[in-house]
């Protein structure tokens, strides 16, 4: 998780304008803005601080105007090499399927240690060690990202 500092023009259609113009505006963002994934940023977890919000600048063509706004947010990026904690979805016998926050990964059967194999049978579907607890769905578990 990281902090960014971001700029977006926010876009209104003239029947929004009015007493509340700046409420519509800040709404306007959060559901824009939150939830949404950018190869840039990564995935925006929440806007925390909206900063600045500018003068509108009208669209000539169509009367909109584009208000630019200055915000901070938690973003989630996960880098090559990094650990990161997973939640395990699903178990099968050519790997693992793992959540990290709002990341689907998928980890192989030949990146996981040799001493754990795949028993469909043994409390559903799951990776067991000679000698130690089990991988199973919802299992949490910490793995390094190899590619994105």
């Amino acid at each position: 998780m990281a902090w960014e500092y971001r700029k977006l023009l926010i876009l209104l259609h003239p029947q929004y304008f009015g007493p509340r113009l700046i409420d519509v505006v800040k709404k306007k963002l959060f559901t824009e803005v939150e939830g949404s994934c950018t190869g840039e940023y990564g995935f925006v977890v929440a806007v925390t601080t909206i900063d600045h919000i500018g003068n509108g600048v009208i669209d000539q063509g169509q009367g909109s105007v584009h208000f630019p706004v200055k915000y901070k947010a938690i973003v989630f990026r996960p880098f090559k090499g990094e650990v990161v904690d997973a939640i395990v979805r699903e178990v099968n016998k050519v790997g693992i399927f793992c959540e990290v926050g709002p990341l689907t990964c998928f980890i192989s059967r030949h990146s996981i240690p040799a001493d754990m194999v795949f028993n469909p049978v043994l409390l559903g579907s799951n990776y067991s060690p000679i000698h130690c607890a089990l991988l199973q769905t919802w299992t949490a578990t910490r793995t390094r990202t190899k590619g994105l």
